[in-house]
């Protein structure tokens, strides 16, 4: 799937290469013999001294092995990501091609699991993501806030509108901007969406590097279809807060699309298959055409397969979470009645959180089973809650939300005209799909016995995205080709405002319709010599992304115009003055006004050579120039100083005519120049959900790193209090279980010993229970400076025999090797042979005279009968 240039001679190399890394790092441990009297510690040969002789001899092999190949090749190790965040669940997916690496692979969280809770939780001063938040979302539902992607560019009401339906207990407040932000538990520090959101995208990244084995900073991040501007633009900020270099944006269905027909051949036959994807919190439908068109390739015509994007509906507000809250309200009301006394437990926001998620629970088992428990200790004032519901109960309750999630289907084959019979496919995506009653809709709405489920639900979004990222990267290609064609979910319409302007220039008018191709450029061009505004607007006011209620999303100031009106009003104006107003929709569909500029028509009458032509009737042509005036600079001066092409002579018909005219002097001709001058473009702030300024953004950046690191001395002191555990228990397991710790050490020294761990291990549970992680390294260190010796020495005696047999035989196969060298690879240099042979030989010597050496110490101790004598 993925391009990369290694023929035959770099992977032989490259194997023997790791096979000579492998050998020199094989033996590590020094081994040295000692004795259980008298401790005689002087060294007389260990597996460091046979280790250092080896290695050179190796290193030299491997040399002169190389010359065999002629290597010119860099191995890539670039790496990207992709991460599916969505409401309740965050996936990430890496794109690596670094050896021993699977190319594309989903990373694991430290539960080992595929996929991790989008949540952030503030307890007791730390900052918890991830599954640990998870952990006591439970015993403090106020302190773990959940569906923080979907407070990206809401209006604070919307958001407490949509906290109060789910009964989220969030302390929710409204910033400057009107938006939300969320006030943690230490009651004073409020961060914002962007901020939160930051926070679970840089456990992302983590998980990504980590997965990886090296730093990723370049991601896509996938987005429903209805994000619209202010999301978009707030989720690209929360990624450049986490450290995250956003490649694209990529709407979820394109992603699906992407994994779906990477490894699929529609060069026979073109396809319609529509995506449909219930997650937690949202529902769509996509349609996309694949097909495949001819291309030239190094001199052939190959087929490349693509796909377009021709339609998305959706519904922001049906989701997964939709179906759980009827029962939330069912088994609520159960439990009321069971207690009485007029007590509501949806009061209780401890109790509806225990509540909420043994829902989910009992929603999972009924989608195998047609009858599911429940139970809930202590939901409420001591008082546990168990029942049963069946699978017909729990589809009555959802009655009408089964027509609902019909609706974004029906609504892309009306606006499609296509018939059913002319799907290929309708592919489910999504946690909720998994539902029997939805799927049954489904099939019953579209006449099929069976839907397609050719790609994994979980995980096809953020593969896809990943497939999408490597493309995008520099350091990764594609070998496997598939053109992508995807359009912006909304349209967008264009209306000025300014002095002088026509009524026709000052009507709002469509920029962008909807499903332009993404990315896309396009300018406008209207005749005034008058500073303006540009206000931007969505095409439709009955299409609006969740939470939006004023199809008008963003507003820039136009400068300079007038100056540049004023300043050339004097000169010969060829035509009026125009302006030129150039916007981009970029590949993440957000569209921008990028630039603006005036351009000025200018007719002069300019001295130039006189040519008196010796070919026929020839006539003069005078070149229309255009001129980029200097930017920031709208002057008249500056404007003329700028060299303009053609300026110097007239342009003739022919090269022949310039070769054969002879110069007779100057004449006056009119020349036309056209200069562009740059205007000020001012983005202005409109409604909630507008961006951070730069200096929030400065500021969240701050305190996010603070968190960063108060969060890797947390682990730190974790993970060092864990170590010291772990010694303590591991130490305490090998003295009392190896049979040779008597011949490395003395009683006393393991009864010392024993002593300082005890001495330790209580600390450890009393009051070491908060110490930091300076003072369990502290304890850590002491106890290694007696245990280290003890296990080293144990190590040695172990180990040492085996190093000496090893070393032995891998002589012994360096002199069959020479041999086969010298007999059948006449070619290679002779010297570097001999001198192989010749290290090899020393290396010989020296560990005979050591083994011979070390018996001798051995048995001298034994004839001492363990004397405290040392040679």
């Amino acid at each position: 799937m993925f391009k990369h240039h290694i023929n035959s001679h770099h992977l032989r190399f490259l194997f023997l290469s790791l096979f000579f890394f492998f050998f020199v790092n094989h033996y590590k441990s020094s081994i040295f013999f000692n004795t259980n009297l008298g401790f005689c510690r002087r060294i007389r040969f260990n597996v460091n001294q046979i280790r250092s002789r080896m290695k050179m001899i190796w290193l030299k092999l491997g040399i002169i092995i190389s010359i065999l190949s002629v290597i010119s090749f860099q191995l890539s190790e670039s790496a990207v990501s992709s991460i599916d965040l969505g409401s309740e669940w965050m996936k990430v997916a890496v794109v690596n091609l670094k050896p021993g690496q699977i190319p594309i692979s989903v990373a694991i969280n430290e539960m080992s699991k595929r996929k991790s809770p989008a949540l952030v939780a503030f307890q007791d001063g730390n900052r918890l993501i991830g599954e640990e938040a998870a952990g006591i979302i439970a015993r403090y539902p106020n302190k773990v806030f959940s569906q923080i992607r979907d407070f990206l560019g809401k209006p604070f009401d919307y958001v407490k509108n949509l906290a109060d339906s789910f009964y989220l207990p969030f302390d929710l407040v409204e910033d400057q901007r009107g938006a939300m932000g969320i006030k943690i538990d230490d009651g004073v520090t409020v961060y914002s969406a962007e901020e939160l959101v930051a926070m679970v995208l840089s456990y992302g990244k983590n998980l990504a590097e980590f997965h990886a084995k090296t730093s990723i900073k370049d991601a896509v991040i996938t987005v429903p279809p209805y994000f619209g501007q202010a999301e978009r633009k707030g989720l690209i900020q929360a990624a450049e807060l986490a450290g995250i270099n956003v490649l694209s944006l990529l709407n979820e269905h394109s992603g699906a699309a992407l994994q779906y027909g990477i490894d699929k051949d529609f060069s026979n036959q073109s396809r319609y298959v529509i995506f449909y994807d219930m997650g937690t919190s949202s529902t769509y439908a996509a349609l996309v055409y694949f097909s495949a068109y001819n291309t030239k390739e190094y001199g052939k015509t190959v087929s490349v397969n693509q796909f377009q994007v021709k339609d998305v509906r959706w519904n922001p507000k049906l989701g997964g979470q939709n179906m759980e809250m009827r029962l939330v309200e069912y088994f609520a009301d159960e439990f009321n009645n069971q207690v009485g006394n007029g007590v509501d437990v949806r009061k209780f926001p401890k109790a509806m959180a225990k509540l909420k998620k043994q829902v989910k629970r009992t929603k999972e088992i009924l989608s195998a089973n047609t009858m599911a428990p429940i139970s809930v200790e202590s939901l409420y004032d001591d008082r546990d809650f168990r029942s049963t519901i069946t699978r017909e109960k729990f589809e009555e309750l959802c009655g009408d939300l089964w027509e609902q999630s019909l609706i974004p289907v029906k609504e892309v084959l009306s606006h499609s005209g296509l018939k059913l019979d002319e799907i290929y496919a309708i592919e489910l995506i999504g946690g909720a799909t998994r539902v029997p009653k939805l799927q049954a809709k489904l099939q019953e709405f579209l006449g099929r016995k069976e839907l397609d489920k050719h790609i994994d639900a979980d995980e096809a979004i953020v593969l896809g995205a990943a497939l999408h990222a490597a493309n995008l990267s520099d350091g990764i290609k594609l070998n496997r080709k598939l053109g992508m064609i995807d359009g912006s979910s909304y349209g967008f319409s264009i209306e000025l405002d300014g002095v002088g302007l026509s009524n026709n220039e000052s009507t709002k008018q469509l920029l962008i319709p909807r499903l332009k191709k993404l990315p896309s450029k396009m300018f406008r061009s209207l005749k005034h010599d008058k500073d303006f505004e540009v206000s931007l607007y969505y095409e439709n006011g009955d299409m609006l992304p969740p939470g939006v209620s004023s199809d008008k999303f963003l507003q820039y100031a136009v400068s300079g115009l007038t100056d540049a009106s004023e300043k050339y009003s004097s000169r010969n104006l060829s035509s009026p003055i125009k302006a030129t107003l150039h916007f981009s929709l970029s590949r993440s569909g957000i569209l921008s006004l990028t630039k603006a500029d005036a351009v000025v028509e200018i007719s002069e009458w300019v001295e130039v050579p006189k040519k008196n032509l010796t070919l026929g009737n020839s006539t003069d042509v005078t070149p229309n120039v255009t001129v980029e005036a200097a930017r920031g600079s709208s002057s008249e001066a500056g404007a003329e100083n700028l060299n303009v092409d053609g300026d110097t002579s007239s342009t003739s018909n022919s090269n022949d005519v310039e070769q054969n005219a002879v110069d007779t002097g100057t004449e006056k001709k009119l020349k036309k120049r056209t200069f562009r001058v740059p205007l000020k473009v001012v983005e202005k702030a409109f409604g909630p959900g507008v961006s951070l300024s730069g200096e929030s953004l400065s500021e969240a950046k701050l305190r996010l790193n603070a968190l960063d690191k108060k969060d890797a001395e947390r682990r730190r002191t974790a993970e060092l209090k864990n170590n010291l555990e772990s010694y303590i228990y591991a130490t305490r397991e090998k003295l009392e279980s190896s049979s040779e710790i008597g011949k490395v050490s003395t009683e006393q020294e393991r009864q010392s010993f024993i002593e300082k761990l005890d001495e330790v291990q209580e600390w450890l549970y009393m009051d070491g229970e908060d110490a930091s992680a300076t003072e369990f390294q502290e304890r850590l260190d002491l106890l290694k400076a007696t245990g280290d010796p003890i296990f080293f020495r144990l190590n040695e005696i172990t180990e040492r025999p085996a190093a000496s047999m090893h070393a032995q035989r891998y002589l012994s196969e360096i002199q069959q090797v020479v041999s086969g060298w010298e007999k059948n690879k006449s070619w290679l240099p002779k010297d570097k042979i001999d001198e192989v042979v010749k290290d090899a030989d020393k290396v010989k010597r020296w560990l005979e005279e050591k083994e011979a050496e070390q018996m001798k110490y051995v048995f001298f101790v034994f004839m001492n009968n363990y004397g405290s004598a040392c040679v």
